[in-house]
Protein backbone atom coordinates (compact mmCIF):
# COMPACT_ATOMS: atom_id res chain seq x y z
CA UNK A 1 0.00 0.00 0.00
CA UNK A 2 1.16 3.35 -0.81
CA UNK A 3 0.52 6.58 1.06
CA UNK A 4 -0.85 9.70 -0.41
CA UNK A 5 -2.00 13.05 -0.09
CA UNK A 6 -5.11 14.28 0.39
CA UNK A 7 -7.15 16.58 -1.50
CA UNK A 8 -8.00 19.80 -0.35
CA UNK A 9 -11.53 21.80 -1.26
CA UNK A 10 -13.33 25.17 0.05
CA UNK A 11 -9.71 26.08 1.61
CA UNK A 12 -10.13 23.19 4.41
CA UNK A 13 -7.55 20.95 5.89
CA UNK A 14 -7.74 16.87 4.69
CA UNK A 15 -5.84 14.12 6.14
CA UNK A 16 -3.37 11.51 5.11
CA UNK A 17 -5.04 8.45 4.01
CA UNK A 18 -3.46 5.21 2.62
CA UNK A 19 -4.81 4.40 -0.89
CA UNK A 20 -5.29 0.22 -1.93
CA UNK A 21 -3.57 -0.90 -4.93
CA UNK A 22 -5.77 -1.59 -7.64
CA UNK A 23 -8.18 0.91 -6.94
CA UNK A 24 -10.95 2.10 -9.16
CA UNK A 25 -10.73 5.85 -10.00
CA UNK A 26 -14.13 5.52 -12.62
CA UNK A 27 -16.51 5.33 -9.14
CA UNK A 28 -15.45 8.95 -8.11
CA UNK A 29 -17.98 10.27 -10.73
CA UNK A 30 -20.82 8.44 -8.91
CA UNK A 31 -20.04 9.26 -5.45
CA UNK A 32 -19.65 12.81 -5.83
CA UNK A 33 -23.23 13.18 -5.91
CA UNK A 34 -24.06 11.24 -3.19
CA UNK A 35 -21.28 12.39 -1.14
CA UNK A 36 -22.79 15.98 -1.00
CA UNK A 37 -24.93 14.73 1.61
CA UNK A 38 -21.53 14.33 3.74
CA UNK A 39 -21.11 18.12 4.17
CA UNK A 40 -21.89 19.56 7.22
CA UNK A 41 -25.71 19.59 6.70
CA UNK A 42 -25.90 15.92 5.96
CA UNK A 43 -27.37 13.27 7.90
CA UNK A 44 -23.96 11.33 8.97
CA UNK A 45 -22.70 15.26 9.53
CA UNK A 46 -25.19 16.39 12.09
CA UNK A 47 -23.43 15.56 15.19
CA UNK A 48 -20.03 16.92 13.95
CA UNK A 49 -21.67 20.23 12.86
CA UNK A 50 -23.31 20.71 16.15
CA UNK A 51 -19.54 20.22 17.50
CA UNK A 52 -17.94 21.92 15.00
CA UNK A 53 -20.62 25.46 15.66
CA UNK A 54 -18.87 25.34 18.63
CA UNK A 55 -15.24 24.30 18.51
CA UNK A 56 -13.04 24.97 14.91
CA UNK A 57 -12.47 21.82 13.45
CA UNK A 58 -10.42 21.73 10.31
CA UNK A 59 -11.66 18.37 8.63
CA UNK A 60 -13.88 18.17 4.98
CA UNK A 61 -15.57 15.05 5.47
CA UNK A 62 -17.15 15.38 2.08
CA UNK A 63 -13.43 15.58 0.51
CA UNK A 64 -12.35 12.84 2.79
CA UNK A 65 -15.49 10.33 0.99
CA UNK A 66 -14.12 11.79 -2.23
CA UNK A 67 -10.55 11.05 -1.43
CA UNK A 68 -11.89 7.13 -0.19
CA UNK A 69 -14.23 6.34 -3.49
CA UNK A 70 -11.31 7.36 -5.49
CA UNK A 71 -9.09 4.95 -3.75
CA UNK A 72 -11.32 2.40 -3.37
CA UNK A 73 -13.69 2.35 -1.00
CA UNK A 74 -17.43 2.30 -1.60
CA UNK A 75 -19.75 4.81 -0.92
CA UNK A 76 -21.15 2.84 2.28
CA UNK A 77 -17.42 2.63 3.19
CA UNK A 78 -16.37 5.75 3.29
CA UNK A 79 -19.07 7.36 5.20
CA UNK A 80 -18.89 4.65 8.12
CA UNK A 81 -14.84 5.56 8.00
CA UNK A 82 -15.58 9.23 7.98
CA UNK A 83 -18.59 8.74 10.83
CA UNK A 84 -16.02 6.82 12.41
CA UNK A 85 -13.48 9.52 12.45
CA UNK A 86 -15.46 11.94 13.64
CA UNK A 87 -16.54 10.11 16.09
CA UNK A 88 -12.96 9.20 17.68
CA UNK A 89 -12.36 12.92 17.06
CA UNK A 90 -15.33 14.73 18.71
CA UNK A 91 -14.90 11.96 21.45
CA UNK A 92 -11.24 12.93 21.96
CA UNK A 93 -12.31 16.67 21.46
CA UNK A 94 -14.65 16.52 24.66
CA UNK A 95 -12.09 14.38 26.98
CA UNK A 96 -10.07 17.49 25.98
CA UNK A 97 -12.31 20.16 26.45
CA UNK A 98 -13.62 18.25 29.97
CA UNK A 99 -10.07 19.42 31.71
CA UNK A 100 -10.26 22.83 29.41
CA UNK A 101 -12.38 26.18 29.73
CA UNK A 102 -12.50 29.08 27.21
CA UNK A 103 -11.08 32.32 27.26
CA UNK A 104 -14.60 33.80 28.71
CA UNK A 105 -14.87 31.04 31.62
CA UNK A 106 -11.38 31.75 32.34
CA UNK A 107 -12.01 35.65 32.46
CA UNK A 108 -15.09 34.78 34.66
CA UNK A 109 -13.57 32.65 36.89
CA UNK A 110 -10.69 35.22 37.70
CA UNK A 111 -13.31 38.03 38.24
CA UNK A 112 -14.74 35.48 41.03
CA UNK A 113 -11.36 34.91 42.17
CA UNK A 114 -10.67 38.26 42.45
CA UNK A 115 -14.14 39.69 43.52
CA UNK A 116 -13.27 36.66 46.28
CA UNK A 117 -9.34 38.54 46.87
CA UNK A 118 -11.42 41.76 47.43
CA UNK A 119 -13.93 40.84 50.20
CA UNK A 120 -11.25 38.44 52.20
CA UNK A 121 -9.24 41.76 51.73
CA UNK A 122 -12.52 43.44 53.09
CA UNK A 123 -13.15 41.25 55.74
CA UNK A 124 -9.19 41.12 56.88
CA UNK A 125 -9.03 45.02 56.94
CA UNK A 126 -12.40 44.91 59.21
CA UNK A 127 -11.18 42.32 61.45
CA UNK A 128 -8.19 44.10 61.90
CA UNK A 129 -9.75 47.32 63.12
CA UNK A 130 -12.53 45.17 65.07
CA UNK A 131 -11.68 42.24 66.65
CA UNK A 132 -7.76 43.02 66.34
CA UNK A 133 -8.50 45.77 68.27
CA UNK A 134 -10.84 44.03 70.43
CA UNK A 135 -7.66 41.29 70.58
CA UNK A 136 -5.25 44.31 71.44
CA UNK A 137 -7.59 45.55 74.64
CA UNK A 138 -7.93 41.97 75.45
CA UNK A 139 -4.84 41.54 75.47
CA UNK A 140 -3.59 44.71 77.38
CA UNK A 141 -5.75 43.99 80.09
CA UNK A 142 -4.30 40.67 80.79
CA UNK A 143 -0.81 42.02 80.51
CA UNK A 144 -2.10 44.45 83.42
CA UNK A 145 -3.92 41.53 85.24
CA UNK A 146 -0.37 39.53 85.12
CA UNK A 147 1.08 42.81 86.13
CA UNK A 148 -1.34 42.63 89.34
CA UNK A 149 -0.26 39.23 90.06
CA UNK A 150 3.25 39.03 89.54
CA UNK A 151 3.09 42.04 91.80
CA UNK A 152 1.11 40.04 94.44
CA UNK A 153 3.08 37.05 94.15
CA UNK A 154 6.44 39.39 94.91
CA UNK A 155 4.78 40.74 97.81
CA UNK A 156 3.77 37.06 99.30
CA UNK A 157 6.99 36.06 98.23
CA UNK A 158 8.65 38.62 100.34
CA UNK A 159 6.30 38.18 103.21
CA UNK A 160 7.03 34.56 103.21
CA UNK A 161 10.69 35.56 103.01
CA UNK A 162 10.14 37.45 106.18
CA UNK A 163 8.10 35.09 107.69
CA UNK A 164 10.62 32.44 107.61
CA UNK A 165 13.43 34.40 108.12
CA UNK A 166 11.57 35.66 111.42
CA UNK A 167 10.65 31.76 112.19
CA UNK A 168 14.22 30.51 111.35
CA UNK A 169 15.93 33.38 113.85
CA UNK A 170 13.34 32.07 116.51
CA UNK A 171 13.85 28.74 116.32
CA UNK A 172 17.91 29.85 116.26
CA UNK A 173 17.31 31.52 119.46
CA UNK A 174 15.28 28.66 120.91
CA UNK A 175 17.67 25.67 120.09
CA UNK A 176 20.41 27.85 121.55
CA UNK A 177 18.52 28.18 124.46
CA UNK A 178 17.85 24.39 124.67
CA UNK A 179 21.54 23.95 123.75
CA UNK A 180 22.99 25.80 127.08
CA UNK A 181 20.18 24.34 129.08
CA UNK A 182 21.18 20.77 128.41
CA UNK A 183 24.94 22.39 128.75
CA UNK A 184 24.09 23.50 132.06
CA UNK A 185 21.70 20.24 133.18
CA UNK A 186 25.07 18.01 132.15
CA UNK A 187 27.26 19.90 134.09
CA UNK A 188 25.29 19.34 137.17
CA UNK A 189 25.11 15.54 136.37
CA UNK A 190 28.62 15.56 135.70
CA UNK A 191 29.10 17.68 139.06
CA UNK A 192 26.17 14.74 140.56
CA UNK A 193 28.40 12.03 139.19
CA UNK A 194 31.88 13.34 140.30
CA UNK A 195 29.97 13.61 144.03
CA UNK A 196 28.71 10.32 143.66
CA UNK A 197 31.91 8.68 142.70
CA UNK A 198 34.00 10.54 145.91
CA UNK A 199 30.52 9.15 148.27
CA UNK A 200 31.46 5.35 146.90
CA UNK A 201 35.40 6.18 146.74
CA UNK A 202 34.67 7.51 150.49
CA UNK A 203 32.51 4.39 151.26
CA UNK A 204 34.69 2.04 149.90
CA UNK A 205 37.67 3.55 151.79
CA UNK A 206 35.74 3.28 155.13
CA UNK A 207 34.70 -0.53 154.22
CA UNK A 208 38.51 -1.27 153.34
CA UNK A 209 39.32 0.15 156.63
CA UNK A 210 36.54 -1.56 158.44
CA UNK A 211 37.42 -4.68 157.02
CA UNK A 212 41.42 -4.26 157.62
CA UNK A 213 40.08 -3.35 161.35
CA UNK A 214 37.93 -6.84 161.37
CA UNK A 215 40.37 -8.31 159.92
CA UNK A 216 43.39 -7.39 162.60
CA UNK A 217 40.35 -8.21 165.06
CA UNK A 218 40.28 -11.46 163.87
CA UNK A 219 43.61 -12.50 163.56
CA UNK A 220 44.32 -11.09 167.37
CA UNK A 221 41.29 -13.05 168.14
CA UNK A 222 42.83 -16.23 166.08
CA UNK A 223 46.12 -15.75 168.33
CA UNK A 224 44.44 -15.88 171.35
CA UNK A 225 42.68 -18.71 170.60
CA UNK A 226 45.65 -20.49 169.54
CA UNK A 227 47.66 -19.88 172.28
CA UNK A 228 44.25 -20.73 174.31
CA UNK A 229 44.28 -23.83 172.32
CA UNK A 230 48.16 -24.87 172.84
CA UNK A 231 47.36 -24.50 176.97
CA UNK A 232 44.64 -26.53 176.33
CA UNK A 233 46.93 -28.94 174.20
CA UNK A 234 49.48 -28.89 176.62
CA UNK A 235 47.69 -29.14 179.98
CA UNK A 236 45.71 -31.92 178.45
CA UNK A 237 48.93 -33.79 177.10
CA UNK A 238 50.35 -33.22 180.85
CA UNK A 239 47.32 -34.08 182.28
CA UNK A 240 47.53 -37.82 180.07
CA UNK A 241 50.90 -38.14 180.85
CA UNK A 242 50.21 -37.75 184.20
CA UNK A 243 47.83 -40.57 184.32
CA UNK A 244 50.00 -43.00 182.15
CA UNK A 245 53.01 -42.67 184.85
CA UNK A 246 50.85 -43.03 187.56
CA UNK A 247 49.20 -45.92 186.07
CA UNK A 248 52.68 -47.01 184.92
CA UNK A 249 53.68 -47.16 188.34
CA UNK A 250 51.10 -48.96 189.54
CA UNK A 251 51.05 -51.39 187.33
CA UNK A 252 54.92 -51.60 188.09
Amino acid sequence: MARAPAAVSGGRRALLVLRPRGALPHRAAAAASRVSTSAPGSSHGKGSASLLGSRRLFFDTHALVCLLEENGFTTQQSEVIVSALVKIMNTNLDMIYKDMVTKVQQEIALQQVMSHIGAVKKDMIILEKSEFSALRSENEKIKLELQQIKKQVMDEITKVRADNKLNLNLEKSRVKELYSLNERKLLEMRTEIVELHAQQDRALTQTDRKIDTEVADLKTMLESHKLDNIKYLAGSVFTCLTVALGFYRLWI
